[in-house]
């Protein structure tokens, strides 16, 4: 490798030092360094004293954050005049460290400067500068931490009020079946006991037994009915009741309409008990029937609740590794579940998945919060009433996800605009327009995917572009 020739005209190729005058290059030329370093090295490490600044004069770099105990990629570099390191160098704080770590992706060279000795040179040589460089930069970290605590907390309230009301529903049906389980069950005690009392044969009532079993198992596969349809099958089945002088039969009719009960089985029933005993026989069916149908609301409940909570866990990605491969359908799903909330009832969800989709090499979670700004955006931009479209397909060594609404459009000058940082239409106070710059770093950034927009009044679509190759997330 040549060295390159540290000179005044070297430097000033580098867009850094461009305007600097001839004795401050000359100050630059007494202090700086060449370093090369192999491709795979770690050249900072986060979290190290800030001791040198680094100015990269050929190869490419990758710079990367631990982030909740993982080490997440912010950015790759090849940019000659590049710099990082002790970045902050100018604020006056004598104890800084790395804010990220670095390693070479290719074999490259550095110039390098002492952080503190740069800091105090700096300072003389722009004063009024470095004060309003510290003020604008104390004041965008103040900004910064209390503008992103204030949206995560955003987020989380929104997230766990969506999921406390989606599970709500679920647990009071739980308990309300309960209630009313624990009631049926001692009724039909009772009614059991009335029987025996009457000193039924043992073969007759063992026979009845059967019919009991034999209908209950009926009740799972009993057919959903329209309105008409149960209006006219509980008609049937009152009358039959009426014709054999059951009393008050129309409270028995819906529960064998609700278990799929006919006449024609009622039929059955009677054959099995006979005129004298039909009366208890039917009340003491109704109530073994009702609770069959009430444990298995109760089973559909917290068969729902174990769902949500599994939804939830997808969505954080809790329980699994950062980086793995994954089916974007998950993701939406989980997503969906959590937004359900805020989505409402006014916004149809219309789901046209390519079930064949390969999966993607990707950091799920950060995706979930792709799918989550998207989707927020769409029911937002809906205001409660419209079609919500998320669609997938393959097109070519990139796997597509659309979301789409039906809300009024955006701008051409907007969409220009859209995933710039800290723009939104949102009124003040709505939006820190972070939410399409985060995503567009995530995708572009970190999955070396695109992220495209096309708009027209009640058709937008937001269009994700993932590769489906390893080396795409490394």
């Amino acid at each position: 490798m040549t060295e390159p020739q540290l000179t005044r005209e070297f430097l000033r190729e580098l867009f850094l030092f461009t305007s600097l005058a001839d004795d401050q290059l000359d100050w630059i030329l007494a202090h700086v360094k060449l370093e090369h370093y192999p491709a795979g090295t770690a050249i900072i490490n986060e979290g190290d004293p800030a001791t040198c600044f680094y100015v990269l004069l050929s190869g490419a770099l990758r710079m990367t954050r631990l982030v909740g105990g993982s080490e997440v990629e912010t950015i790759r570099s090849d940019q000659r005049g590049s710099y990082c390191g002790a970045t902050q160098f100018f604020y006056g704080q004598h104890e800084q460290r790395y804010a990220t770590s670095v390693y070479a992706i290719t074999d490259l060279t550095f110039l390098t400067l002492p952080a503190r000795e740069f800091a105090d040179q700096f300072r003389s040589w722009f004063p009024m500068a470095t004060h309003l460089l510290e003020g604008t930069y104390l004041g965008w970290r103040n900004s910064d931490a209390l503008i992103g605590q204030r949206r995560r907390l955003l987020a989380l309230g929104e997230m766990s009020a969506g999921l406390t009301h989606e599970l709500n529903n679920p647990a009071a049906a739980a308990v309300r079946a309960t209630a009313a389980l624990r009631e049926r069950v001692a009724g039909m005690r009772h009614k059991l006991a009335i029987l025996a009392k009457r000193d039924i044969e043992p073969d007759l009532l063992e026979q009845l037994i059967d019919v009991q079993e034999r209908l209950v198992k009926q009740v799972a596969d009993a057919p959903p009915l329209t309105a008409m349809q149960q209006a006219d099958r509980e008609d049937e089945i009152g009358d039959w009741l009426a014709d054999r002088d059951i009393e008050q039969g129309w409270d028995l009719a819906p529960i064998f309409v609700a278990a799929g009960l006919t006449a024609e089985s009622l039929d059955h029933v009677l054959e099995s008990v006979g005129d004298a005993l039909l009366d208890g026989a039917l009340r003491w069916l109704a109530y073994a029937l009702e609770t069959e149908m009430l444990m298995g609301e109760i089973e559909d409940s917290t068969t729902r609740i174990s769902a949500l909570v599994g939804a939830a866990k997808q969505y954080s990605q809790m329980d699994r590794a950062p980086h793995q491969w994954i089916d974007v359908h998950d993701g939406l799903d989980s997503t969906l579940v959590m937004l359900a909330g805020k989505i409402g009832t006014g916004i149809e969800v219309v789901k046209d998945y390519d079930r064949d989709l390969p999966t993607v090499p990707a950091y799920g979670a950060e995706l979930n919060q792709v799918w989550t700004n998207i989707i927020d955006n769409a029911v937002s931009a809906m205001e409660g009433a419209g079609t919500l479209t998320l669609r997938t397909a393959r097109e070519g060594d990139r796997v597509l996800i659309e979301i789409g609404d039906t809300g009024p459009g955006i701008s051409a000058e907007t969409k220009q605009r859209i995933f710039e940082p800290f723009f939104t239409t949102k009124p003040v106070g709505e939006g820190t327009g972070l939410g399409l710059d985060i995503s567009w770093r995530i995708v572009v950034d970190r999955h070396r995917g695109d992220l495209q927009v096309e708009s027209e009044p009640g058709n937008t679509r937001f269009q994700v572009y993932l590769p489906t190759t390893e080396q795409a997330s490394e």
